[in-house]
């Protein structure tokens, strides 16, 4: 039987509807509960999971954490080779001007602030991986949590890698560029600390969830799984140089689903490498954490 024209289009829209509708609770309501998970760290199940610029603009991911005092923190990533970020002043500016266009080292170099809830980072810290400040690692962290799981303070943090210095794409204003694989940073930190023997234990909640064409605030790409890595300080701080293997800290599994959504991640990831849609990582020199 062949349809009259009003019926086809009618068909179509309600097809075309079917399918728009299939995508809506595929994409934002079935899926974000089946790869949402918090046993480890309950009382995260229900904080903001990004950043803000002092504009409001929406920032960078969190990826990262610690579980821990602030004392611990401190001592944990100076045993990795992290130095403290300077905070933002007339001269710290100038110095980080001067290190950019002479090339000169300035290892504790100020960085931008970011806001969580309405507050900048309670601590930020850095690795230059070049002669200046215009390549390195870093991270800021904010308390979220005065009681986690463990009974301890939990901190939340965004690690990026910056890859230069350039304007920004959303205000003109002079600022960092970030390396869009925010995944292999976290990584990197993680591994740092975990060959010094800061850590006990690490495991994973989720964060924004898997994102490949996100834009953090200075409008720079990135892309990650959506995970945040915690890592537990050992209350013992019984730093060590380059342990073996069997003294790293213990990796708590992740659930099936989320095995499984790491798996397809991949995938989309290296397909996308290959199809030049997301670039090569800028870097080499990241660690790698033990497998989930």
């Amino acid at each position: 039987m062949r349809l009259s024209p009003e019926l086809w289009i009618r068909s179509l829209v309600w097809t075309v509807g079917i399918l728009a509708l299939l995508y809506v609770l595929i994409a934002y309501v079935i899926l974000p509960a089946v790869w949402s998970h918090y046993e480890h760290q309950p009382g995260l199940a229900t904080v903001p999971m990004l950043t803000r610029t002092k504009q409001g603009i929406p920032g960078d991911p969190l990826n990262v954490g610690l579980v821990g005092s602030k004392d611990e923190i401190i001592r944990a990533m100076s045993a990795a080779g992290w130095n403290a970020a300077d905070a933002i002043t007339r001269e710290s500016s100038i110095r980080i001007g001067l290190s950019v266009i002479f090339n000169r080292p300035y290892p504790d170099a100020p960085v931008s602030s970011l806001f969580y809830e309405g507050r900048k980072q309670d601590l930020a810290f850095e690795q230059d991986v070049g002669r200046s400040a215009d390549r390195r690692n870093h991270v800021r962290y904010w308390l979220v949590l005065s009681r986690g799981a463990e009974g301890r303070e939990v901190w939340l943090g965004s690690a990026s890698f910056d890859i230069g210095v350039g304007l920004s794409h959303d205000t003109g204003q002079i600022t960092h560029h970030v390396d869009p694989d925010l995944d292999a940073e976290r990584n990197h930190l993680i591994a740092a600390l975990s060959n010094v023997g800061a850590l006990s234990t690490t495991y994973q909640v989720s964060g924004v969830g898997p994102t490949l064409t996100g834009r953090n605030g200075g409008g720079d790409p990135y892309f990650t799984d959506g995970e945040i890595t915690l890592g537990v300080i050992d209350p013992k701080l019984d730093f060590r140089s380059a342990p073996g293997r069997e003294s790293l800290p213990t990796a708590l599994p992740n659930p099936p689903a989320i095995i499984v959504k790491h798996r397809l991640w991949q995938t989309v990831i290296d397909v996308a490498r290959f199809l030049h849609f997301i670039p090569e990582p800028a870097k080499t020199q990241s660690a790698s954490v033990p497998d989930r």
